[in-house]
């Protein structure tokens, strides 16, 4: 096929993963092609090996000699071409976060699509590519009600989608539903409804409305956590039987998230689910977004490349043109203020769903009054025998695993701490030995089960047998954590069937849904959980939360530490009384008449926000104000503080250079965690009014930080923009 004239003439484009900045102009290949290239993955040689990259832009001409150009090996096209809207949110992404478009266009494909020519040829070989399809689909189906890791599902053989009856609204469901403009374009929905409101039927009901109307439209959920996205599967899955779905998220195999991506890409899934990282994936015809639980953490990407799963959705939908739901009982305060403003439309689930249920009842317990053993109070214990009398399920949360986080010396207050970081190391108790088919023991009866892990940077050592600096065998554990509190609950509450659900005991693939699906089953009375149990989880015969450690985040240098307590107390509180039987939650607490105690409980997210908010306001703090924070690590600290006195002298200069608004330099500090894995860590905060002359600043400040940054080799840095921390 002989190429267009116009093509085969112009220069390429292409971004690859590789430290530099990009895109790297190339000729078109010798093997010409009439399509355009806009969007394709090219094979183009880099150094003295073949890369696979992006065609991002063509052009008609290049500021380079032709003859320093090489042409593009190959176009692979085995995949359709990525959409223009697709290219246009990761230059939104890139530019916005200051990152280099190349490294965020290809780490968001899976690895298949960066590694191989042909993704389809790099499945096994037995079978090929069209059985190991169908094999990988079937596997799915058959694993889906109890397998995190599915990457498609198909029902060909299933009844039409909506042929079965579906539960009937609420009045407030119904309202909300009424209240979305779905079919208005671009418009933002805060879905704010408290635990246990039915949130995800007014999801449902808003997928089934939207893709209903189009044959080929798409959804795509966005859910906080992995653990979260089984129980989804299943209920799109029974929902909506006829039409495939593709879940993404981090823990798959690289063939199970190369074909769920590819499925979302060709248009094959209609229903997309999956964890910040599922934001980026590639989408045929995306007609919704769905961002569950909102306000979390967790769709805040921490490594490579930072930037907001959340507020990327937003800007997709703005781009895509389609409308989007963000749903949470305790919306960030970002999206509380936007909804103020009129750039949100806030709707409200004011009542739980189910039929008599009520918000639990959630009392304060007074620590300062309270005798207490082995970390629960008198009141505590009491609530819990008699909730267990009824036959009721019960959960103490602590959010802190492990068995203490501290070993010390009561001799001489030695401290275990971490060679590399600067924290203390917890003490970890091993799960018991395994046995094998033959009856022998998986490990060394005689090895102890104690270890000292560093919860930043892995280190793992044994405890010592006595103290390292004056020889005293008896050491003390401080605080508790989940393992600990797991050993004194059952020491306090025999003969209740206990199950702990921490990152510890999930670790395997699969652990999490299976854990869950004990408590749901009725075999568990009392639970021990951290995080992991305050959001989306449903069980109905949990009636009595007990939190411990609720002091934590009061009175933290962290101006977002109150949000992201208030949030976590109001979500596992929000576990308690979701059946018939009426919820009760007990916070233990040293300060019971702070005013974030008063809100929580009267169940009053609006008065906290407001407060929060007017104090926000007095501070210049976000969402007032915007940040940016440039951090620097190095083996030494002096490394980082002269790479940092160089950047924010570089940011003086570009902030008085006609900014619209003033931008504030704070002078370079420690991290909060000054070491991690032994290296430094400093920080720069950068603070502006107005986002657009801070981006405007962040725009000219990329090329000076990189020029300077090969200055001083032996600093790492990275730029967060809207930090979550400072």
């Amino acid at each position: 096929m002989q190429a267009d004239s116009a093509l085969s003439s112009a220069v390429w484009q292409v971004v690859l993963d590789v430290p530099l900045p990009g895109p790297f102009d190339y000729l078109p290949p010798l093997e010409a092609d009439a399509r355009n290239p806009l969007g394709y993955r090219v094979l183009v040689p880099w150094g003295t090996r073949l890369r696979i990259g992006l065609v991002v832009a063509v052009q008609p001409t290049t500021a380079l000699a032709p003859e320093r150009l090489r042409p593009v090996a190959r176009l692979l096209t085995d995949l359709p071409a990525l959409a223009p809207n697709w290219l246009a949110l990761l230059k939104f992404a890139a530019r916005y976060y200051q990152v280099e478009l190349g490294s965020l266009a290809l780490v968001s494909l899976p690895m298949l699509l960066r590694t191989s020519e042909r993704y389809r040829a790099a499945a096994p070989r037995a079978g090929g590519p069209v059985a190991r399809a169908r094999a990988l689909w079937a596997r799915a189906v058959e694993g889906v009600e109890g397998v995190e890791g599915v990457a498609a599902v198909e029902a060909d053989a299933l009844p039409e989608c909506g042929a079965h009856a579906l539960p009937e609204l609420t009045a407030d469901q119904s309202a909300a539903l009424a209240a979305m403009q779905l079919e208005a374009g671009f418009r933002p929905h805060l879905l704010y409804g408290v635990t246990g409101s039915g949130k995800t039927e007014v999801y449902l009901r808003a997928i089934e409305r939207v893709l209903s109307r189009q044959d080929r439209a798409q959804a795509l959920l966005l859910v906080p956590e992995i653990a979260l996205t089984p129980q989804f599967v299943r209920v799109l899955r029974a929902r909506f039987p006829r039409w495939r779905l593709a879940v993404l998220h981090s823990a798959l195999s690289e063939t199970e998230r190369a074909s769920a991506w590819v499925a979302a890409h060709e248009g094959q899934a209609r229903l997309v689910v999956g964890t910040r990282m599922a934001v980026l994936a590639s989408m045929a015809h995306c007609a919704l977004i769905v961002v569950d639980e909102e306000h979390d953490s967790s769709y805040r990407q921490q490594e490579g490349a930072r930037w907001s799963g959340r507020d990327l959705a937003v800007a997709r939908a703005r781009i895509e043109a389609v409308p989007i739901i963000l749903g949470s009982a305790t919306p960030s305060l970002e999206s509380w203020q936007n909804a103020a403003l009129g750039r949100y439309v806030r709707i409200e689930l004011p009542r739980r769903a189910v039929a008599q249920a009520r918000l639990p009842a959630v009392c304060l317990v007074d620590l300062t009054r309270a005798r207490t053993e082995a970390g629960l109070a008198e009141e505590s214990r009491l609530a819990i025998h008699q909730c267990l009398e009824r036959g009721e399920q019960a959960l103490v949360f602590l959010n802190r695993r492990g068995y203490a986080p501290v070993l010390t010396c009561p001799a001489c207050g030695w401290v275990a701490n971490c060679p590399n970081c600067s924290v203390t190391l917890a003490l970890h108790r091993a799960p018991p030995e395994r046995e094998a088919a033959d009856g022998s023991r998986s490990q060394a009866s005689s090895a102890s089960p104690w270890r000292l892990i560093c919860h930043h940077c892995g280190h793992r050592e044994r405890v010592p047998s006595a103290c390292t600096a004056c020889g005293e065998v008896d050491l003390a554990a401080l605080g508790r954590g989940t393992q600990r509190l797991e050993e004194s609950i059952a020491a306090q509450f025999t003969g209740a069937r206990i199950l702990r659900i921490d990152r510890d005991a999930t670790r395997q693939r699969g652990a999490t849904e299976a854990l869950l699906a004990t408590v749901r089953e009725g075999a568990v009375d009392l639970l021990v959980g951290t995080q992991m149990m305050a959001k989306g989880h449903d069980f109905p015969r949990l009636t009595l939360v007990v939190v411990l450690g609720a002091d934590q985040g009061l009175h933290s240098h962290d101006f977002r530490a109150p949000e992201r307590l208030f949030a976590t107390l109001m979500q596992v509180a929000g576990r308690a009384g979701r059946g018939q039987q009426p919820g009760r939650v007990l916070i233990q607490t040293r300060w019971p008449g702070h005013p974030l105690f008063g809100a929580l409980q009267r169940q009053d997210y609006a008065a906290f926000a407001h407060a929060e908010l007017r104090q926000r306001r007095a501070a210049r703090l976000p969402p007032f104000a915007h940040q940016a924070l440039l951090c620097a690590d190095a083996k030494q600290a002096s490394d980082a503080l002269a790479f940092l006195t160089e950047a924010r002298a570089q940011a003086e200069q570009l902030a008085g250079l006609g900014a619209s608004a003033p931008i504030a330099l704070a002078q370079p500090v420690p991290m909060p965690l000054a070491r991690v894995a032994q290296r430094e860590r400093l920080q720069l905060l950068i603070e502006s009014p107005s986002r657009s002359a801070l981006q405007s600043m962040l725009n000219g400040w990329g090329a000076p930080l990189r020029a300077l940054a090969q200055r001083h080799a032996r600093v790492h840095w990275h730029l967060e923009v809207d930090p979550l921390a400072i």
